[in-house]
């Protein structure tokens, strides 16, 4: 018995020194298991984005709240209008937010009081055409439009983009094995589990100001690039 407890505290005690020092590949051998050795890796593609996503609106305010509404449709519908005109299909367009709000005014320590309405009217556009970007969002706001939340690009099928990333990461995968392997005198064995985590989540990439877009034209939009990554992990067993 005493021998056996030696040789499970041996063994954990070489498994949490590993943990603290926060490697990425790990070797595990112990009664309990097969000889091990676990890696991972991570690849990476860039790629150009090709749609773009707008997400803008219309503020305003009223004394009651139809007049909030009133004055905020007829903004919204020059807004359409505008859109119509740029040739987006209004399957490209959707509302992402309505809502009517009231103002309180809470100074003087006295109970809330109402002072006026708000009124927002939020619409998510995406198109293809990169270059129409600029000029659209220009257009927009000649048209009354005065919120803008950003503009985001994407990639539209990000599959073949994902596929280089997930081919470079396991061929990195399995070199680091193979090192390990060599380095601690052993022969790589056969590949016993593989999964991956990661993949393609569009980041906004602008952001405007109404302050700074009144005297700028046209709005500069740079769409960039993409960057998609996969990261594998991979578990080998050492050959005996």
């Amino acid at each position: 018995m005493p021998s056996r407890s030696f040789a499970l505290i041996g063994a954990a005690a070489f498994i949490l020194t590993a943990c603290e020092g926060r490697e990425t590949a790990t070797y595990i051998s112990s009664s309990a298991a097969l000889p091990q050795i676990s890696v991972s890796a991570t690849g990476a593609s860039q790629v150009a984005p090709d749609i773009a996503s707008v997400s803008a609106g219309v503020v305003t305010q009223g004394k009651i709240a139809a007049e909030a509404m009133a004055a905020n449709s007829e903004l919204m519908n020059a807004v359409f209008a505008e859109l119509s005109e740029a040739k987006i299909e209004r399957k490209n367009i959707a509302t992402s937010q309505l809502s009517l709000q009231p103002r309180y005014d809470y100074s003087n320590r006295q109970a809330p009081r109402i002072t006026a309405y708000e009124a927002r009217n939020t619409v998510t556009v995406k198109t293809e055409n990169l270059e129409q970007v600029g000029p659209m969002i220009d257009a927009l706001i000649a048209a009354g439009l005065n919120n803008i939340n950003q503009v985001q690009f994407s990639v539209k099928d990000p599959k073949s983009a994902q596929e280089s990333a997930r081919s470079e990461a396991i061929k990195d995968a399995r070199k680091k094995a193979q090192n390990m392997a060599k380095a601690a005198g052993v022969e790589l064995g056969d590949l016993q589990s593989l999964s991956e985590s990661g993949g393609y989540s569009p980041q906004p990439q602008y952001r405007l100001e109404m302050s700074m877009a009144a005297d700028a034209a046209p709005t500069p939009v740079a769409p960039g690039e993409q960057n998609i990554s996969v990261t594998v992990n991979m578990v080998y067993a050492i050959k005996n």
